[in-house]
């Protein structure tokens, strides 16, 4: 029998948080090329990431947690500046004057966001969950991260604008990522 730890899905955002920082790293030190394909990457990761965290991890850790409200407010604002400023980027393009500038201030609020959520949110709820609701909470956030979109929709920080607006946006942002493939046009 193949024992299954519930709470993997918070180790695997944890991971994730690790891979997003590495990301930073990889576009501001890649060659041009390197940095447009690592820059998707990022965007894509952060995308599909802060989707699950809305629709799973902020309802349940807004209902249970100290301060719950309070503490998942300000992780929503801290979300809705980051897909802001991921969208300007996105519009911006790589060669942009005003990139390495707009990727560092991005960096900043990523770095004190995942630092806040993991303290904040994540311990606490170890503690509260149990194996059944922490099962239940990563097939949810599996569900979520297959069909998230991949760009940033800056206003659909709540887990209902997730659940109205994400699937539609997912299915557009993945015809336009192909299309962009195939046109060879990267991000943009």
């Amino acid at each position: 029998m193949t024992f299954i730890n519930p709470y993997t899905f918070i180790d695997e955002l944890a991971f994730q948080h690790q891979r997003i920082l590495q990301l930073f790293d990889r576009v501001r030190e890649g060659e041009a090329e390197e940095r447009d394909e690592t820059f998707l990457e990022l965007r894509r990761l952060l995308a599909v990431h802060e989707a699950a965290e809305e629709v799973v991890v902020h309802p349940r850790a807004r209902s249970s947690i100290t301060s719950g409200p309070k503490v998942v407010g300000e992780r929503l604002s801290e979300e809705r500046a980051v897909k802001r400023l991921l969208a300007e980027l996105e519009g911006l393009g790589m060669q942009s004057a005003e990139f390495d500038a707009k990727l560092e201030a991005l960096r900043e609020i990523v770095e004190g966001h995942i630092e806040r959520e993991e303290r904040d949110e994540f311990i606490a709820l170890r503690n509260e969950l149990d194996d059944d609701e922490a099962a239940r909470m990563a097939d949810a956030v599996r569900v979520i991260e297959a069909v998230a979109p991949t760009h940033p929709h800056p206003g659909t920080e709540s887990a209902s604008a997730n659940l109205l607006v994400g699937p539609f946006a997912a299915m557009l942002d993945r015809a336009r990522d192909a299309v962009a493939v195939r046109l060879g046009q990267g991000a943009h």
